[in-house]
C-alpha cells in the first residue's frame, strides 16, 4: 500500500530547479486573510523575535512559495513553468495545486530571484531573463492570485545566454547575474545600469550573494571570489584545500552583529561547511555535515540557522555558530535536493527537487535566558 503523501510536501509536475519565497507584505493590501479566517499556527513556546517578524503581524501573514523549472526543449512532454504555491501554517500543508502558474513554452526557468519588496520574479531562461508579476486577477472576484509575464524587457540581460546564478541585495536596489560564460553582472534596479560587469570573473559563474550591508558580492565558479560593489574591484579569491569543490557561497551575520560568509563544497569525504571572517577573509571553522555530496545550501534571515540538501535527497538543518545538525529530514525528496530557501521571518524551509516536490519545514523556536536555540523542526 502506497504511503500518503504528507501535507507539507506536493508535487507539482514540474521538475524544480529554484525555490524561494515571496514576500507577504506586498501581497497583504490586496490578499490578506480575513479577520474571521484563522491566524496561522504557532505553538506557546514558538517565540520568534519581533525583529524576523515585524513587517506582518502574524495573523496576517500568508505565505506563498515559488518554483520554477520543467523539462526543457525537446518532446520529454514535460512542461516548463513557473508556479506560485500557498502554505497554510494552520494545517501545516501546501495547496494541493499551484494557485497560480505561467507556462514558459519551450524555454526552461533555470534560475530565479525575487525581489524582496515584491516588485517580481525574475527568471533566467536559455538566452535571456525574463519578469514576471504576481498581481491579484480583478476578474476573478474572489482575489485569485496570477502570474504575467511583464512587458518590461530587461534590455542588458536580452541575449546573454544562460545565466546560471541571480540574486538581488537586501535592498532591492541592486541585482546579479552570472552567466554560463562566466560574464558576472551587476545592475541597478530598476533602472538596470551597470555597475559591474566582469565578462572573465570565472569560467563559469555557479552561485551568488551580496553581502547584508550590499557592500560586498560574493561569486563562486570554480575560485570563490569577493568583489568591492562601490569600487567594483576584486577583493579576494578564497583558498580551498586540493580536493575541495565549491558549491554555494551566502553571506550573513552573526548574533553580534559581524558580518560572515559561508560556504558550502564537496570533498572526498562528503559534504563539508566553511565559515569565513567577512574582514580577514580566511576561514575561522569548517565541518563535514554529510557524507553525501551538498546539491544546494542557504542560510536564514536571522542568521541562526544555515541548511543544505544532498543527492539522496535529505535535508539537513544546521546551528550557524556552531555547525551543529540540528535536524535531519531523510528522504525529504526522491531526487536531489536543488533548492533552499528560508521565509523572510525564518519560521520554514522550503526545498525543492528534481522530482517535481516541494516542501515545507517548519522551524519553532524559544528563548532561554537571553539565548536563542532551536528547540523543534517539524516536518509533517
Amino acid at each position: 500500500m502506497e504511503t500518503p503523501e504528507p501535507s507539507n510536501s506536493r508535487k507539482y509536475g514540474v521538475p524544480f530547479y529554484a525555490a524561494a519565497w515571496f514576500p507577504s507584505t506586498s501581497l497583504k493590501s490586496e490578499h490578506q486573510p480575513s479577520q474571521s479566517e484563522d491566524p496561522p499556527h504557532q505553538s506557546a513556546d514558538a517565540d520568534i523575535s519581533a525583529a524576523d517578524n515585524k513587517s506582518v503581524p502574524s495573523h496576517l501573514a500568508s505565505y506563498y512559495v515559488a518554483a520554477a523549472g520543467g523539462g526543457g526543449e525537446g518532446r520529454s512532454g514535460i512542461s516548463n513553468a513557473l508556479i506560485l504555491a500557498h502554505f497554510d501554517f494552520d494545517s501545516r500543508s501546501l495547496s494541493d495545486h499551484p494557485v497560480a502558474k505561467y507556462g514558459t513554452g519551450s524555454d526552461l526557468p533555470y534560475r530565479m530571484a525575487i525581489h524582496p519588496a515584491g516588485d517580481g520574479i525574475i527568471c533566467s531562461l536559455p538566452k535571456n531573463c525574463c519578469l514576471f508579476k504576481v498581481d491579484t486577477e480583478k476578474d476573478a472576484g474572489d482575489g485569485k492570485l496570477g502570474l504575467k509575464l511583464s512587458q518590461e524587457v530587461l534590455s542588458p540581460l536580452e541575449d546573454v545566454g544562460q545565466q546560471l546564478s541571480l540574486a538581488f541585495n537586501k535592498e532591492g536596489s541592486l541585482l546579479a547575474t552570472g552567466g554560463e560564460d562566466g560574464n558576472l553582472r551587476v545592475l541597478k534596479w530598476p533602472s538596470l545600469d551597470i555597475v559591474l560587469n566582469e565578462p572573465s570573473s570565472h569560467s563559469t559563474v555557479k552561485d551568488l550573494d551580496f553581502s547584508p550591508d550590499g557592500k560586498y558580492l560574493v561569486s563562486l565558479g570554480g575560485p570563490c571570489r569577493v568583489w568591492d560593489i562601490t569600487s567594483s574591484t576584486l577583493v579576494t579569491s578564497l583558498p580551498k584545500e586540493n580536493d575541495e569543490v565549491f558549491i554555494s557561497c551566502k553571506f550573513s551575520l552573526t548574533n553580534n552583529g559581524d558580518m560572515v560568509l559561508y560556504t558550502a563544497a564537496v570533498t572526498g569525504k562528503g559534504g563539508s561547511i566553511v565559515s569565513w571572517n567577512a574582514t580577514t577573509w580566511r576561514s575561522v571553522a569548517s565541518k563535514l555535515i554529510t557524507r553525501d555530496n551538498i546539491t544546494a545550501f542557504n542560510v536564514s534571515a536571522s542568521g541562526r540557522l544555515l541548511a543544505c540538501g544532498t543527492t539522496q535527497g535529505d535535508v539537513l538543518i544546521m546551528n550557524s555558530t556552531s555547525l551543529r545538525v540540528l535536524k535531519i529530514v531523510k528522504k525529504a525528496h526522491l531526487g536531489f535536493v536543488t533548492a533552499l530557501s528560508f521565509s523572510p521571518d525564518s519560521r520554514a524551509l522550503v526545498s525543492a527537487s528534481m522530482d517535481s516536490s516541494a516542501r515545507v519545514t517548519v522551524i519553532e523556536e524559544e528563548q532561554k535566558k537571553g539565548h536563542w536555540c532551536t528547540t523543534r523542526l517539524t516536518s509533517v
